[in-house]
């Protein structure tokens, strides 16, 4: 289901809806972020300036998760703006095999301890308290190699079919 984001009017998705009007990118993205434990977050600091931060990212139920530690600055960025880019760990050397891929989307933190509760039955966390949130999607990007001649960029946007350019 396709929401719009107030602020901005920009739709946005859970992960399975994205999944469910794009599966094969969606698999390609959830493949290239199994690869590697450990991916790039961008957040907004309080003066709009971008930060960077390293983060682990699950896919459960339907959903993209982001689990951080308690009061860590990449969630007080989030709790503050919920907006984030994500970048899959391009890995060793400049093969990226499978592609680059970025989500951009919209965190919203979940507090409801049952749902909490199945997601640490699914993910080790470390005991103690953490921040959890639910990803809505408002774009994913896959950039790959074909071929050894071909740049192919595809993009997805709610709403919207996946719009694939090759270039030379």
């Amino acid at each position: 289901m396709t929401r719009t984001i107030p602020a901005t009017g920009t739709p946005a998705v859970r992960w399975a809806d994205f999944a469910a009007s794009a599966p094969d990118l969606a698999g390609a993205a959830e493949a290239r972020f199994a690869t590697h434990q450990h991916h790039v977050l961008a957040t907004l600091r309080k003066d709009g300036s971008p930060r960077t931060s390293g983060l682990e990212v699950r896919f459960l139920d339907g959903e993209l998760w982001l689990g951080m530690m308690p009061d860590s600055v990449k969630a007080l960025d989030l709790l503050r703006d919920p907006r984030f880019a994500l970048q899959a760990n391009p890995g060793e050397g400049t093969g990226m095999g499978g592609g680059d891929v970025r989500i951009g989307g919209r965190a919203h933190e979940v507090t409801d301890a049952a749902v909490k509760g199945r997601f640490t039955e699914e993910v080790v966390v470390p005991e103690g308290p953490f921040h959890l949130f639910r990803a809505e999607l408002t774009e994913v990007v896959r950039t790959r190699v074909e071929d050894d001649t071909y740049l192919v960029v595809e993009a997805w946007r709610p709403g919207e079919p996946v719009r694939t350019v090759k270039r030379t």
